[in-house]
């Protein structure tokens, strides 16, 4: 059955079209994802759903006594909001609820005949309505979601929370409104991993519809069964499955696209040479053929959807070690973030630095570059470092300036080794000349990301150090980012959440786990996973510490295993050796899909990811098998 049905939605601001009789329909326990460029539309397409924003025509037909809940990308809260008030604001339906079964309980007992028949009734619907709408025990529901989320203080103003908090503290209000419809505009921002984790599992248990705008492609993997596109000119298409099934049937829509523009780019070749022969050539030919001609001459020709062209300048040479830390601790009487930090970056590493929120991350890639110092330890840097830092809260960028003033000072660039004017390189970003006019206030919050990354790879840097960049960048600008990183040649020291992303750009994963306790684990997101569920399983007491082998640096030694036979210890021996041949493996992998030719071509790629996805897996498998072998004793 139809939950909600956007009619012929049109809306333009000023001369640019957003969209154009836009129909999108949603359907009952529906689970859909909203993708597209970022200035697509996708939030503002959001609030004309949730009744914030009137389009300039179209409708909006909802089920009668449906609930709708939408939580925007930057909640907004009264003044004088409380956490409590506001979980008791998400729960009112539920309140009066149960304020009703309890009142009509109290009458039951001195009804009679048809009434006490009615009321027994009527008591039953409440009931499952209670249900429904999350249980009997409201408060200790809302307090349990609370602290699951971090959020700790159910008294505090709303208006002294972080960002983050004020975030968790509305996902909570909108998960305790159990409504039919959910919409959710980059829930996961400013959560880790496993918070983001967590909510998958709640928002999969949870019932109803959901609309979901998100750049983690895992969180919609996971959740969503179709996914909807906003093109370019305000359409949308609709694709069923995952969001690995969208990309599969969009690389085979874009083939068969290409292959039906190239057959009619020849059609029209032949009838234009024949026509030009003369009138002689006209005559032979019927009218309605010469019509078909023009038809599709008039036609708008296929073209492989744009991305953004991010580029670096050209990387200055990098010594072998960037940044050498020993025994580094840092944090204050009351609260030590981190100590006993031991860590080595060198040239060609991709470090994830990842951890609960408020753990330590950005101070520690703080003390790393020397913007704050250690307690105690030492930092060494290396003499060539030059480090370019993408900072999460884009403080760096002035939402006065317009793009192209915001993007460098000079009216041309230097980019692999050539020199291009500024105006051209925004275009390749997707900012074209009219919007290099814009304010910086008037962008979206993923175009201001790809402002500021364009900035920073203009830099000449060799270590780049990114702080949170993936927040509100669109998919296809993460896949050229991605891309990007693989084929850098210094070092990247990267803190983030996305845990696709970590799994195909990260070398190694720095996981600061709270309690001052840092610790160096070799490979992807997944790779650490697997090999911290593997340690904690094998380690007798859960509080000793446990580190990879020397081969990749750790910040504690592995202990030698005590009961090893010969073929095993062989093994063990062995195994630096094979993992970094596999690992050679998978970065020559990486190269290949990293070629023009070959990502650029459909049927190429999906073979360079297939050899990467299986050189991948062996290296996880040695990890493993080193962590078995490394547990016996």
């Amino acid at each position: 059955m139809t939950l909600l049905r956007a009619a012929d939605v049109s809306l333009s601001f000023g001369s640019r079209t957003l969209f154009h009789e836009l129909t999108l329909v949603l359907e009952e326990e529906e689970r859909v994802g909203l993708v597209g460029v970022n200035g697509s539309g996708k939030s503002t397409l959001m609030r004309i759903l949730a009744g914030e924003l009137r389009p300039d025509a179209g409708e909006l037909q909802l089920r009668r006594g449906a609930r709708v809940a939408f939580l925007p990308q930057e909640p907004a809260f009264a003044e004088e909001a409380t956490v409590s008030g506001e979980l008791s604001v998400a729960q009112a339906p539920l309140r009066e609820a149960l304020e009703q079964h309890h009142a009509l309980a109290h009458q039951l007992g001195s009804l009679t005949g048809d009434a006490q028949a009615r009321a027994t009734a009527q008591l039953a619907s409440l009931a499952d309505r209670i249900e429904a709408l999350g249980g009997w025990d409201t408060e200790h529901h809302a307090r349990t979601l609370l602290d699951r989320l971090g959020v700790k203080e159910w008294d505090r103003p709303v208006a002294q929370l972080s960002g983050g908090l004020r975030k968790r503290v509305a996902i909570a209000r909108a998960l305790l409104s159990r409504p039919d419809l959910l919409l959710l505009d980059e829930p996961t921002n400013h959560l880790d991993a496993d918070t983001v984790e967590w909510l998958e599992d709640a928002l999969d248990a949870l019932p109803g519809s959901l609309l979901l705008v998100t750049h983690d492609r895992y969180f919609l993997d996971s959740l969503v069964d179709r996914i909807v596109e906003i093109q370019p000119g305000g359409g949308l298409v609709s694709y069923p499955g995952n969001y690995q099934a969208y990309l599969e049937q969009k690389l085979v829509a874009e083939e068969e696209a290409a292959r039906a523009e190239h057959k009619r780019g020849r059609w029209i070749a032949q009838e234009v040479a024949w026509l030009r022969r003369g009138p002689e050539a006209r005559r032979t030919k019927s009218r309605a053929r010469i019509e078909r001609a023009r038809r599709l001459m008039a036609e708008p020709r296929f073209r492989h959807p744009r991305v953004p062209e991010l580029q670096l300048a050209e990387v200055p040479r990098l010594g072998h070690t960037v940044v050498e830390a020993r025994d580094v601790a840092f944090g204050w009487p009351a609260r030590e973030l981190f100590r006993d930090v031991s860590l080595l970056v060198q040239s060609g590493d991709r470090v994830g630095i990842v951890g609960p929120n408020g753990a330590g991350k950005t101070t520690l890639l703080r003390v790393l570059l020397g913007e704050l110092a250690p307690h105690r330890g030492t930092v060494v840097r290396g003499r060539t470092v030059r480090v370019a830092h993408f900072d999460q809260g884009r403080e760096s960028l002035d939402p006065e300036q317009t793009v192209y003033e915001a993007a460098a000072a000079e009216e041309h660039v230097e980019i692999g080794g050539k020199t291009v004017a500024l105006r051209d390189y925004l275009d390749d970003l997707l900012f074209p000349v009219p919007m290099q006019r814009m304010k910086v206030a008037a962008l979206s919050g993923g175009e201001r990301n790809r402002l500021l990354l364009a900035r920073l790879f203009l830099q000449g840097a060799n270590v780049l150090v990114l702080d949170e960049p993936t927040n509100d960048l669109d998919l296809p600008t993460l896949n050229v980012l991605e891309r990007l990183l693989l084929g850098f040649t210094g070092a990247v020291l990267l803190v983030t959440h996305d845990r696709y992303f970590l799994d195909k750009v990260a070398t190694r994963i720095v996981a600061v786990e709270g309690d001052g306790k840092v610790v160096s684990w070799p490979g992807n997101f997944t790779t650490y996973r697997s090999l911290r569920s593997q340690a904690a399983a094998a380690t007798e007491a859960p509080g000793d510490r446990w580190a990879p082998p020397p081969a990749a640096p750790a910040l504690v030694e592995p202990a030698r295993p005590k009961r090893l036979g010969y073929q095993a210890r062989r093994e063990l021996d062995g195994m630096e050796a094979a993992i970094e041949a596999a690992e050679a493996r998978r970065a020559a992998a990486e190269a290949e899909l990293l070629r023009p030719e070959v990502y650029s071509d459909g049927r190429k790629a999906v073979d360079a990811q297939a050899a990467l996805a299986a050189a991948a897996a062996e290296v996880d498998r040695l990890y493993a098998r080193w962590a078995e072998l490394t547990s016996l004793g």
